[in-house]
Order: C-alpha cells, then structure tokens, then sequence
C-alpha cells in the first residue's frame, strides 16, 4: 500500500503529470489524424508547464498553506521533546555528511538543533526509515547532529517510520503525556499536526523550510518561469494529495484497526549505541 501511495502520487506531481499528456498528444500527432486533439494536449502540456513555474501562481498557492502557523518562539512553558520530521538522503562517503542529508531534512534538523540549544535538556528524536539504503533517515541525521554537537544521549531515533502517520503513532509511545516539540516544513505542518493529533498528542508546531515569499520585486525573478516555483507548485500539490488521503482513509477505516494492522509491531527504535558513530 505504502509503495502504490508514493507511486501514484509522483506520477500525479505537475510536472509528470504534464509530461505524461504531452506524450499522449505526441502519440496521437504521430499515430492518428487528429491533430486538433493532439494540438490541445500539447499545448496544455506546455501551458501547464508554463504556469506551474510561474511565480504569481506559484505562491499564491503555497504562501498561505506555509503561514498558518508562525515559526518557534520560545516561552516558559517546558520542552520535554524535539522531534524532527525525516526527508530524505543519499549514502555518498566522499561528500561531508552534511551533504547526504536532502535540503529538506537539512532545514528540518536545523530548527530542531536551534530549538535544542533553547531547550538543553530537552531530547531529540529524529525519524524516518532508510529508503532503499542501509542507513535509516534517522541515523543520518544523528550523524549530523552529533557533528554539530549534539549530545549522543540527547538523541532518540525511530527507524521504522515510513510516512508521518507511522512517525506520530510511534512517537506517541515515546512521549506519552510530555510536552513535545514537533519539526517540519511549513508546507507539511497542517497535515502533520492532524497526524499527531490522531495519535493523541498536542505538540507545539515548529515550521521550518519556508518556500514560497511574496516580497520578489525583480522582474527577471518574478516573471520568468524557474524551477524553483516549480517545486513550490508540487509542495502544495503534494500537501493537498496528502490531505485528501487523510479524508479517504478515515472514511474507509478506523485509525486504530490499521494502526494495529499496518505498523510494525517493532515500530518504535531507541538507539544510544556506538552505532551512532
């Protein structure tokens, strides 16, 4: 299930997306006579390429899903736990370990290191499963983390979590009724927060990896399509997609029969050993 998720999901990213339908028009311009039909799909194609990268559109979308929550600002109330959302890496040993981490989870680690500083007596759990690799999204970024001085006893990991709904229910057993601190991207809080409410907690929202910006007055930045607007269109479009399957599996489902059914029953992966190394 979690496989066919991610697969339908990326092909339903606008940029697949309209690359798949320009390859339909393509096909119909080349193996058919309708070339009115195969001119539309071709020219949606392109447009929709156009549009998706286009700064205006870009972050209209994505700027109000990004602000609905402010960034950490520190209170008297106590911080038990910091928990940083994983986001991806690579495992390449002749670049710093810094660079395995993606941008993503470079950002996320950031702000929870930051909020840790605040609050030292605080514990860090990191998530996130290995992806394919050897070494879990967790581990990764403890070797990060210990690298810019983080305490290894500071540090707790769930490695088996593949998705932010197994990353709250597993975190719920580790927090219990502390007071916890949750790390993600501005763009994935919403859908976050819903997941860790399920799960019964109440975490303090630490948005981090902020995208979308209103203040761009050059023209050439602003009015010219680029890559980077691109990806703003795909996190809100992703955000969205996510959205819509928290709804459809609360239709189709009670939470905690496919908690029981779904997550590993070793769900939950608390390391302090040499491993960190």
């Amino acid at each position: 299930m979690f496989e066919l998720k991610k697969l339908i999901s990326a092909l339903l990213m606008p940029l697949p997306a309209m690359l798949i339908l320009g390859l339909f028009g393509l096909l119909v311009l080349w193996f058919t006579k309708r070339k009115g039909l195969a001119s539309l799909l071709l020219t949606t194609s392109l447009l929709g390429i156009f549009l998706f990268a286009f700064q205006p559109i870009s972050t209209k979308l994505l700027y109000p899903l990004e602000r609905q929550y402010t960034g950490f600002i520190p209170s008297n109330k106590p911080v038990d736990y910091i928990m940083v959302l994983g986001s991806g890496h690579v495992i390449d040993k002749n670049i710093p370990v810094t660079s395995e981490l993606s941008r993503t989870a470079l950002m996320r680690l950031s702000e929870g290191i930051r909020i840790h500083r605040l609050y030292p007596s605080a514990k860090m759990i990191l998530s996130g499963y290995g992806g394919g690799t050897e070494i879990s999204q967790a581990r990764m970024m403890a070797k990060v983390a210990l690298s810019l001085g983080i305490n290894k006893t500071d540090i707790l990991l769930l490695e088996t979590a593949k998705d932010t709904w197994e990353e709250a229910f597993q975190a719920s057993s580790v927090v219990g009724n502390k007071n916890l601190v949750l790390v993600t991207s501005a763009s994935h809080m919403e859908r976050a927060l819903f997941e860790f409410n399920e799960a019964g907690l109440q975490p303090t929202p630490a948005p981090t990896n902020y995208l979308a910006h209103r203040n761009i007055e050059q023209p050439w930045a602003k009015y010219t399509p680029q890559a980077k607007y691109l990806e703003q269109t795909e996190r809100y479009w992703h955000e969205t997609l996510g959205q819509w399957w928290q709804k459809l599996r609360n239709i189709i489902g009670n939470n905690e029969q496919l908690i029981k059914k779904e997550t590993p029953k070793t769900a939950v992966v608390i390391t302090h050993d040499e491993a960190f190394s």
